[in-house]
């Protein structure tokens, strides 16, 4: 499974170096010097420019803060022309890349996307969709089997268990929360 790590954005200065929207709790590791990043087209890339083809991978060259904004210089975007070809570029890694945290408690979205959902009695409720991550809490999106989709709050309260192991999330709703 691919995960996307950063978008590139706008050029900044002359030199080809870009903006990044950063999509990883590891920026550090993930921009660090040497680094080959993948890239896919995102939505909202403009056409290539001149004769420049957005290339399969990008070597990260050197990545700094600026203003609470990760720069990134790559290695042959040398000028701005190319820089901005660039933008919009989705920047990916192979999830079998990523090692597993070392907490017990915490864990990537790729890993529970798929996992099916059950009650402490042991009830489907359906499989996990995707993680969406709100300023709160995030948030386990459930697909039912009746197609519809319900937002499950991550947390301990409510997601006792995650069972990697046994392909499976036990979650504890409250009355109401999967009618909403």
């Amino acid at each position: 499974m691919d995960l996307v790590v950063g978008r590139i954005g706008k050029p900044h200065g002359i030199r080809g170096e870009v903006t990044v929207e950063v999509r990883t709790d590891e920026p550090e590791a993930r921009f660090a010097p040497g680094t080959v990043l993948r890239t896919e087209p995102g939505a909202g890339a403009p056409p290539a420019a001149g004769a420049y083809r957005v290339p399969a991978e990008l070597t990260v060259e050197a990545a700094r803060w600026h203003q609470g904004h990760l720069l990134v210089a790559f290695d042959g975007v040398l000028d701005r022309n190319v820089a901005e070809a660039l933008r919009g570029t989705l920047l990916v890694v192979d999830s079998g890349d990523v090692p597993p945290p070392e907490d017990p408690e915490e864990f990537h979205d790729h890993q529970l996307v798929g996992l099916a959902v059950v009650t402490p009695a042991g009830e489907r409720l359906g499989e996990v969709a995707r993680i969406d991550h709100a300023p709160a809490s995030d948030m386990l999106v459930l697909r039912r089997p009746e197609g519809r989709t319900a937002l499950i709050p991550f947390v301990k309260a409510i997601v006792p268990e995650v069972d990697l192991a046994g392909g499976r999330v036990v979650v504890d709703p409250p009355g109401g929360l999967l009618d909403l």
